[in-house]
């Protein structure tokens, strides 16, 4: 018996975690608990089309990985009938053992998980509704990652910490030395990314500017990223800076953009993927969070990480652009992100 209920050792799992980059690293941890308790299990990992190189990279915790194809009622991306019904038909014909849902609280998710097959499933339910079956946990109001490490702990499998990881490999390195060779990039520098997919959830660029400005003044080299969408945030920061820097956006993969973050003495940033990237490295950050739940996506390191917010009534947001102004971005000053970032650089 391997846990609360498991009477074999399941052979065949699938994870459903069809989100973007911060969401699926923040599983991480639960990816990790699942691998050290199943080490012989055939993981699949089930997501969107850009997590197959996130399935690449993480090959020690998760065997291959399935596209998802939409499904009515999640935004993720738009779906047809006959991708999803080829979609369902090959998950049962891989004859799973288990099935688990790692992807919200289980509304849509928990019928769609249903439809995979698997002679089990587990995940989450909402408070108040009946609960699916014993491998079920409420879904609570807490950190993102203990969230869905709860699964696997019902589950019996063993907790192996809840930091963050991302490997790095050689090829990610020598994409990187390309980059700063080519940019010239050497001395100590700090990293600035003013995007997010959402602009609900970005700071202004105007405010970034004067960050990055404050810390160039400082003998800090500044690189902009981004993804290429990003460009124009990237581009009005660089022009408001009045100042050099180096421009990346939308000229990294993220292995090279991972070891550029590395390499950064600091990270400044909205509450996107990028700052679990530098959680995941030990890079110093200063993260302004606008919209989204502290508490829920915050780095769990408070030493090395400091998430500034201004605490208005309407958060968390839902809305992709703010229909009121954007006061949780205009109430978090210019000053206090300096200052964060300078007593972090001052521990160095």
């Amino acid at each position: 018996m391997t846990g609360h209920g498991l009477q074999q050792s399941p052979r065949r799992v699938a994870v459903f975690r069809a989100l973007q980059l911060g969401d699926v690293l923040c599983g991480v941890p639960a990816l990790r608990s699942l691998r050290r308790g199943l080490p012989a299990a055939h993981i699949s990992f089930v997501g969107l089309p850009w997590a197959r190189g996130f399935a690449d990279r993480f090959s020690h915790l998760v065997d291959d990985f399935i596209e998802f194809p939409g499904y009515p009622g999640l935004p993720e991306r738009g779906w047809q009938f006959d991708a999803v019904a080829q979609f369902f038909a090959e998950l049962r014909a891989r004859d799973l053992d288990l099935a688990v849902q790692l992807h919200g609280s289980g509304g849509i998710t928990n019928p769609l998980v249903a439809d995979f097959g698997a002679r089990l499933a587990a995940g989450f339910y909402q408070p108040g509704a009946p609960s699916p079956g014993w491998s079920f946990v409420p879904w609570e109001r807490r950190h993102e990652i203990h969230q869905l490490l709860a699964p696997m702990q019902r589950l019996g499998m063993p907790l192996c910490g809840d930091h963050l990881e991302f490997p790095i490999t050689p090829h990610d390195e020598r994409e990187f030395a390309a980059l700063a060779s080519r940019h010239a990039l050497r001395g100590p520098y700090v990293v600035v990314h003013g995007g997010s997919r959402m602009p609900s959830r970005r700071w202004p660029a105007r405010r970034f500017s004067e960050v990055a400005r404050a810390l160039a003044e400082r003998s800090y080299r500044i690189v902009l990223t981004g993804a290429a969408p990003e460009g124009e945030i990237a581009r009005e920061i660089a022009a408001r800076m009045g100042c050099a820097s180096i421009n990346l956006a939308g000229h990294t993969s993220l292995g090279s953009l991972a070891v550029l973050i590395r390499e950064a003495s600091l990270l400044v940033s909205n509450d996107t993927g990028v700052s679990h990237i530098a959680a995941a490295l030990g890079t110093p950050s200063v993260i302004v969070a606008c919209g989204s739940d502290v508490e829920r996506w915050r780095p769990l390191d408070v030493e090395h990480h400091t998430v500034l917010s201004s605490d208005v009534p309407c958060r968390p947001c839902s809305y992709a652009e703010c229909p009121i102004g954007h006061p949780c971005a205009l109430g978090v000053s210019v000053s206090a992100v300096l200052a964060a970032a300078e007593a972090l650089l001052g521990k160095q």
